[in-house]
C-alpha cells in the first residue's frame, strides 16, 4: 500500500501561484509515476500532469503546458506541483495519485492505483 497526502491548496489571486505537494509513505515509490489531477464538481477527474519514476520524462495537460511544473524528490518520497499564472478555471481538487511505472498511461486516471485525497485550489478573478 501507498498513502499519498497533499499540502499547499488555498485561495489565490488570477495571475498569481502556488505550490502543491504530495508525501508518500508505505511502500517505496520510487519505481511509481506520480501524477496530478483535478476535479470540479459535476466533472470526471481529469489529467494535469505526471512524473515518470526517475523523473526523465514528464507530461503535462495543453491546459497547464507552460505554466505548471512538476518535479518529484525520491530521496524524500515527494512530488511537487509548481502552479504559475493561475486561471479562474484552475479552480478544483487537485490529486496526488501513483502507478506502477511501465513506460505508458500517464495520463490516463484509470491506470493509477493509490490516491490521495485532494488539495483545494480557489482561484479569483
Amino acid at each position: 500500500q501507498v498513502q499519498l497526502v497533499e499540502s499547499g491548496g488555498g485561495l489565490v489571486q488570477a495571475g498569481g501561484s502556488l505550490r502543491l505537494s504530495c508525501v508518500a509513505s508505505g511502500r517505496t515509490v520510487s519505481r511509481y509515476a506520480l501524477g496530478w489531477f483535478r476535479r470540479t464538481p459535476g466533472k470526471e477527474r481529469e489529467f494535469v500532469a505526471a512524473i515518470s519514476w526517475n523523473g526523465g520524462a514528464t507530461y503535462y495537460a495543453d491546459s497547464v503546458k507552460g505554466r505548471f511544473t512538476v518535479s518529484r524528490d525520491n530521496a524524500k518520497s515527494t512530488v511537487d506541483l509548481q502552479m504559475n499564472s493561475l486561471k479562474p478555471e484552475d479552480t478544483a481538487n487537485y490529486y496526488c495519485a501513483a502507478k506502477e511505472d511501465i513506460g505508458l498511461g500517464f495520463s490516463d486516471r484509470r491506470e493509477y492505483t493509490y490516491w490521495g485525497q485532494g488539495t483545494q485550489v480557489t482561484v479569483s478573478s
